[in-house]
């Protein structure tokens, strides 16, 4: 009996606390930090669990609502996680606080205080929710800019996506938004039967297709009274030139979509998107582009979005694909082109105008820039749609069972599957003819040189394929935790990339990556080459010294990878002693001290082949680390290697070769000139003594054959 009295108390004493778990989470001064907002004697009230907020009260009377930003939406920021902040608003729609309670973002420990963070959201206190918010300033009068952080564009982004999103769902839930109620009616249909052919001019002239064009002139003007004002300000000759000339229409209307894409890839990228997806395609030529950067480590495109009734629509990585082609007649030549999918929870209408907004910034000093919209607006074509929409069939259900995202994105990026695994196959029969193409030096040399240009071009800059000492740290832990392969087959081409060098490290080693594969290894030896092309002295350590400094580079692989296992973003903050997030996979658009970080390291390949491959790459240590298990080994030498020639050793530019003429499989990154030595009879000192030799012996053949004397003496008769 008392055990089950002891049971019952517990069970209540739990009931209790989870009830009020989220008031005694709000600490006493972020209550404080809500309520001073609000008139004196206001208290906030029990926690409303259904609604997910704390209504703030003034005597018997609700006068605003408190809540957390994760309760009502979560969009992921950078590091995959949401930016958690504290809102409130009252009774008119006016926000009171917010304040930024947690993240997890990496690029805010990484010179950027996280103080600007909460300053960033301390600019929407006394904001209107219904008000026309922007991230930067902005050339529309009724738009309200707010300032961005420098180098963190993407997480205030988030941030105000989550403040404004989460409020506007808050307001008209509580019944704050009242005259809101179209809003949220049911939207507009697209007509899928409407369909009519037309060209780019025809699409362009009735609207379907929307343009914004803005020469330096109009960013100038736009930055007058800034302090970005005389920052890459145009010349007089130069202000009517074109900064950004972008093209902007929604796709899934079948007159736009067809007359685009042509009717299959219409058909395929109907078949990609969700019940309440919308896809937009936006086209740009100038010198600004619209893509920028963000996006490239799984972040947002910070310089585009959409707006909508209030409603910010930003685009993630996955959110995009890459337009390749578009078949309307008379199209113009296009530098970029990109298609972005609207996902359903922005509850998108196409029959509602909207904006798509252009960000641009220009930097004033070394961690700090000033930014700018520029919007254009959208109507559909009332032929596309139908209004009211017709309520949902129960059939769409079925549609739910999508493929996963992996595959689709895979087949949006079939070009570089494609273009990688040729080349990857002609990879494979450099390697296995290797010994009868170094007979052929000056073939092999300029096959070799090729492939190093296509690696740097196509699999870096292009593909950005640039393989990471954070990829091992990601598989590793994935290992130890919850592996899941749709993790790694969202990028196909690093998995493509990771198989082939996982797959070679066990039959050759780790050279076949480092010397073929790696574009900033590619693009350091091709400096080094036009180096020694231009007669520039190259500098070489003493053996000695070049061995032990090998080992720098495994001691930076072990630090990293403590610090992984403590945290990963804090490892990742680290792992910029890889350049290549510099170099490659952003182009050196990045602040100064990273960029002379990467430009110091190619500058010493002037010099010296491969400094970073061969001294600090922690990516070539974990790569070394597995090669003692390699099946092969087809580099040849003979006994004559290294005791007494050292020709080899010599003429190994990284080194790789000891001075007993052991080859070390851990360093070598398989270029093959060793291999040409050893086959080439005029340069490899024991054939060339071998040959020597040959030509002194005499030769039995010729002493069989000749006549006897009598018979000369015969003949001579």
């Amino acid at each position: 009996m008392l055990l089950r009295l002891y049971r019952y108390l517990i069970s209540m004493t739990l009931l209790i606390l989870s009830l009020t778990t989220h008031a005694a989470d709000l600490k006493p001064d972020l209550q404080q930090k809500v309520l001073q907002a609000f008139a004196p004697g206001s208290a906030l009230a029990a926690w409303d669990d259904a609604h997910a907020l704390w209504p703030v009260t003034n005597g018997n009377k609700v006068v605003g609502y408190a809540f957390e930003t994760d309760d009502q939406v979560k969009i992921p920021a950078y590091s995959g996680k949401p930016v958690n902040t504290l809102v409130a608003i009252d009774l008119e729609g006016t926000i009171k606080t917010a304040w930024v309670l947690s993240h997890h973002e990496p690029i805010l420990l990484v010179g950027i205080p996280e103080k600007k963070l909460w300053d960033f959201a301390l600019q929407y206190e006394g904001r209107k929710i219904t008000d026309k918010l922007r991230v930067g300033g902005s050339t529309d009068p009724e738009v309200i800019g707010v300032d961005a952080i420098t180098g963190a564009t993407v997480t205030v982004m988030v941030v105000h996506e989550g403040i404004l999103r989460s409020a506007k769902k808050v307001a008209r839930t509580m019944g704050v938004l009242e005259a809101d109620n179209a809003v949220v009616s049911a939207p507009a249909t697209v007509k899928s039967d409407v369909f009519t052919t037309a060209d780019w001019q025809t699409l362009v002239g009735d609207g379907s297709i929307r343009r914004l064009h803005l020469t330096r002139s109009q960013i100038d003007d736009a930055f007058t009274g800034t302090e970005a004002a005389d920052v890459d300000k145009a010349a007089e000759d130069e202000k009517q030139d074109t900064f950004i000339d972008l093209y902007y229409t929604y796709l899934s209307a079948p007159t736009v979509g067809k007359n685009l894409l042509g009717d299959s890839e219409y058909q395929w990228l109907m078949n990609e998107l969700k019940p309440g997806d919308h896809a937009i395609a936006v086209m740009g030529n100038g010198q600004y582009s619209f893509k920028g950067s963000g996006y490239v480590r799984g972040g947002i495109f910070d310089r585009v979005q959409l707006n909508q009734n209030g409603i910010t629509i930003s685009f993630r990585d996955v959110d995009y694909y890459r337009l390749n082609d578009v078949y309307a007649k008379g199209v113009p030549d296009f530098s970029e082109m990109a298609i972005y999918i609207i996902r359903n929870q922005y509850n998108f209408d196409p029959g509602t105008p909207w904006d798509l907004e252009l960000l641009v910034r220009r930097q004033t000093g070394p961690v700090k820039s000033i930014f700018v919209s520029f919007t254009g607006g959208y109507q559909i074509p009332e032929a596309y749609i139908d209004r009211p929409a017709p309520p949902p069939s129960t059939d769409n259900a079925i549609a739910d069972e999508d493929r996963p995202l992996w595959v689709s994105i895979w087949e949006q990026r079939a070009f570089q599957v494609t273009v990688l695994c040729i080349s990857l196959v002609l990879l494979l029969g450099i390697i296995f003819l290797q010994d009868w193409l170094v007979r052929y030096p000056r073939l092999l040399h300029n096959l070799r040189r090729g492939f190093l240009i296509y690696t740097v071009l196509f699999i870096g800059w292009y593909a950005l394929g640039q393989l990471s000492v954070v990829n091992v740290f990601t598989f590793t832990h994935a290992l130890m935790g919850d592996f899941r392969w749709e993790l790694f087959l969202m990028d196909p081409v690093l998995f493509i990339l990771w198989g082939f060098t996982a797959a070679t490290i066990v039959l050759w080693g780790r050279g076949i990556f480092c010397g073929w594969l790696c574009p900033f290894g590619a693009l350091q030896e091709l400096i080094n080459e036009l180096a020694r092309k231009l007669k520039i002295k190259q500098l070489e350590l003493p053996f000695a010294v070049h061995e032990r400094l090998w080992a720098v580079k495994y001691l930076i692989l072990l630090g990293l990878f403590g610090i992984s296992l403590e945290s990963m973003a804090t490892a990742e903050r680290y792992a910029e002693v890889e350049p290549f997030k510099t170099t490659i996979l952003l182009a050196f658009q990045r602040e100064w001290w990273f960029v002379t970080y990467a430009a110091f390291l190619l500058f010493l390949s002037v010099f010296t082949r491969k400094v970073y491959c061969r001294y600090i790459c922690p990516l070539g240590a974990a790569l070394a680390i597995p090669t003692k298990l390699r099946l092969f080994d087809w580099l040849k030498r003979r006994k004559e290697c290294g005791s007494p020639c050292q020709l080899c050793a010599v003429e190994c530019e990284i080194q790789a070769i000891h001075p007993d003429g052991t080859i070390n499989a851990n360093e070598c990154h398989h270029c093959l000139d060793c291999q040409m030595t050893y086959h080439n009879d005029k340069k490899c000192p024991p054939l060339v003594i071998k040959g020597k030799k040959a030509k002194k012996a005499p030769n039995p053949a010729r002493a069989t054959s000749a006549p006897a004397p009598e018979m000369i003496e015969t003949v001579n008769l």
